[in-house]
Order: structure tokens, then C-alpha cells, then sequence
């Protein structure tokens, strides 16, 4: 796996925050907490690059969202000392499926949730005047494993070119609670659910293929010799190959002579 200065990174992050915050002409910082680590390790950063004055957390739970992602969202919030807010998106999720789509399963029911959940951060933005900060990292760039135009659709994305192994690093420099840093990831988007159980591979794994796919471009075979598996080969491959739609803005026809 790669090695890289993370304190230096730390740096780097909180810099270009700054950087594209300058031209906007605004301070404040919008956040989605799930109390996962990669939102945790999102507000830091926030936090570190404009001050706990200007960052914003909201927690937007279910009701079939687990209890434990709500405390250990209030739990970093708290640690940070911002401003934060719940917002139950239950009544609006539920209005529309209660009246039109009964029958819809638990993978579009998740995906309705994660872009009501971007709504109602853009609609925090619009009323503080602030930029929402997106909580993705680059394995889950890689793999697909978003919803577009929901947990994606941010103004920047500070984690985005750190492999998942890396965000926990990076937290553990940074203090993030324990309980955060030591959970099972989980988008927590229907009971029991997990990123690694519903990918197939465990984020270290996942990690180092991505790695030497991506950034060592090694074949397939010398991959296999550095003790990659060929099922994980194809397993990531596939993900990527199905996921190369969320990697690109809309396609459009070029523009007429």
C-alpha cells in the first residue's frame, strides 16, 4: 500500500479548503454527520480550515436508521464544538413512497434517502450561506460505491483522494473518538447493512488492488504474484467497469459549428 506524509496531507486539505472557499465570498461549511468516519474526519478537517464557528453538522436519521449512527454523530459533533442540527427525513421519505412506490425495496428506498438527505444540506446552505462539504473517499470514487447525485453531490470532496485505510489513519492523528474510528462502516441505509458485506471485500483489501491496479498499474499477473486473488481482481474490475457513469458529468452532444 502506499505511503504517504498524512500529517502533510492534513496540511494540504485544510489549505485547499481555504483556497476554494476565498473566491465564494463564504465562511460557512455545511455537513452531513452520519456518524461514520468519513464524515467525522470531514468536519475536522472543516473545523481545522475555517474555524468551529463557521461548520455547520446536521444529522438527518430515519427511522429504521440505527441509534448507535445517530449518538456517534452527536458524539463528534460535540467533541468539535459546532453548531448542529437533527432533521428527521422520515415524514419525507415516507410521503412519497406511502403514496406512490409501496412495493419499492430496500436499495431504492436507501438511494431516496441519500438524495433527500443532499436536499435538505443544500437547503442548510442556501440558509447559512455556506458550501456543503462532501464525506466520499477515493475507494468509494473508484468502486462506484455512491448514490449519484446523493451522498456525492457536494461542493468538494476533502477525502476524495484517500483510500478508506487511509481516512482511519488520518483520524487517528486527528483524535477522532474511538467509537467512530472502530466501527463496522456502514452507510446505514437499511438494517444490519455493511460496505464491506455489500461490496464483497474488506476495505484493506480493496485498497491494495485499487492501489496497484490504479496508481502501480501492474497486470493482472503481477498482481497475482504480490498475493491478490484473482476473484478480488475481478470483483474490483467489475465495480469499476459498472460505476464509470457516476465518475463523469452527464454526457452531452458537442456543441453545433
Amino acid at each position: 500500500m502506499r505511503k504517504i506524509d498524512l500529517n502533510l496531507e492534513i496540511e494540504r486539505i485544510t489549505a485547499y479548503i481555504q483556497t476554494l472557499l476565498l473566491p465564494t465570498g463564504l465562511k460557512k461549511l455545511i455537513i452531513g454527520l452520519s456518524g461514520g468516519i468519513d464524515s467525522a474526519l470531514s468536519a475536522a478537517l472543516a473545523v481545522k480550515a475555517v474555524g468551529k464557528e463557521n461548520v455547520i453538522a446536521v444529522m438527518l436519521p430515519y427511522k429504521d436508521s440505527s441509534d448507535d449512527s445517530y449518538n456517534d454523530a452527536l458524539t463528534v459533533a460535540e467533541w468539535l464544538d459546532i453548531k448542529h442540527y437533527k432533521v428527521d427525513i422520515t415524514p419525507m421519505v415516507d410521503a412519497y413512497f406511502s403514496t406512490n412506490e409501496q412495493d419499492a425495496n430496500s436499495l431504492r428506498r436507501g438511494n431516496f434517502m441519500a438524495r433527500m438527505r443532499m436536499i435538505v444540506l443544500y437547503d442548510f446552505s442556501a440558509k447559512y450561506g455556506g458550501l456543503v462539504v462532501g464525506t466520499g473517499n477515493l475507494s468509494e470514487v473508484l468502486t462506484g460505491y455512491f448514490t449519484q447525485y446523493g451522498d456525492n453531490a457536494c461542493a468538494f470532496e476533502p477525502l476524495g483522494h484517500l483510500y478508506k485505510t487511509e481516512v482511519w489513519e488520518m483520524s487517528r492523528i486527528l483524535g477522532i473518538p474511538e467509537v467512530v474510528i472502530d466501527k463496522c462502516p456502514t452507510a446505514d441505509l437499511w438494517s444490519d447493512q455493511t460496505d464491506e458485506q455489500e461490496m464483497g471485500i474488506c476495505y484493506q483489501n480493496l485498497d491494495e488492488v485499487l492501489y496497484q491496479m490504479f496508481e502501480l498499474k501492474l497486470t493482472k499477473a503481477e498482481m497475482l504474484a504480490n498475493n491478490i486473488t484473482a476473484e478480488e481482481i475481478k470483483l474490483v474490475e467489475k465495480l469499476y467497469r459498472k460505476s464509470a457513469f457516476k465518475r463523469v458529468m452527464p454526457p452531452m452532444l458537442e456543441e453545433l459549428d
